[in-house]
């Protein structure tokens, strides 16, 4: 039997996986390009320079991740994000920025970004950053996870005295405990490891609360169960 090659492998499809770069500055662009171009699971199928420009490269070339800038001109990565999401909710959007403001933050999660990174990621670790998303990890840096945790708590509180709106799907206990883990911060693996469970089975819980919740990423599941009053964060 013939030995899978690398983007078979990474992928499971034998076919790369298709990144849009999204910054309105050229030299960002072409580093972020550099760094994925030598991987040969990885194509970089477009730039944009704003996020008007996102919008419509998206729609036209169909990318699974984009590497989006929060600030740009014309529209912000957040208003992109929002737009590609709601017409592509499949494609996977890692924010990319110098900001590591709670707000920011917020707002690109609950515009449905699945990683949000500063710009001061070593260059070399963005293709792992694309394929740990691509297979659908949730990707946020240790610092950005607390202050995440941190407006989740404030909203909870919030949150408190608004009545429910509609009956909300109900979970297992160990989708549960899951979904905990996921507003923790924790990875995949690290779930994995604090409930004795291999990392195939935590990806099939996190599959089956959003399938029951009918929602697109982690973070945006975490944020409903908060809202909803399903977990508590404090």
């Amino acid at each position: 039997m013939t030995e899978p090659d690398e983007a078979t492998r990474t992928t499971g499809r034998g076919e790369p996986i298709r990144v849009l770069i999204v910054d309105d500055h050229a030299l960002i662009r072409r580093s972020l390009e550099m760094a994925l171009a030598a991987e040969a699971d990885i194509e970089v199928v477009g730039e944009a320079s704003d996020g008007q420009e996102a919008v419509e490269l998206a729609d036209r070339l169909t990318p699974d991740v984009v590497l989006m800038d929060v600030r740009m001109p014309r529209r912000s990565g957040i208003e992109a994000t929002r737009e590609i999401k709601a017409s592509a909710p499949s494609v996977r959007i890692i924010m990319l920025t110098v900001s590591d403001e709670e707000e920011d933050l917020f707002d690109a999660i609950k515009a449905g970004a699945t990683g949000y990174l500063l710009k001061n990621v070593q260059l070399d670790e963005v293709p792992e950053v694309v394929r740990g998303v691509h297979e659908g990890q949730s990707l946020i840096n240790p610092a950005m996870a607390a202050k995440l945790i941190n407006e989740f708590a404030n909203m909870s509180r919030k949150e408190a005295e608004r009545p429910p709106q509609l009956p909300v799907p109900r979970l297992t206990d160990r989708e549960m405990e899951v979904l905990r883990l996921v507003a923790k911060g924790m990875n995949n693996r690290e779930i994995a490891k604090q409930l004795f469970i291999s990392e195939n089975t935590v990806k099939n819980h996190v599959r089956n609360i959003l399938d029951k919740l009918q929602l697109h990423s982690r973070m945006e599941a975490v944020v409903y169960a908060v809202r909803e009053r399903m977990l508590e964060i404090t």
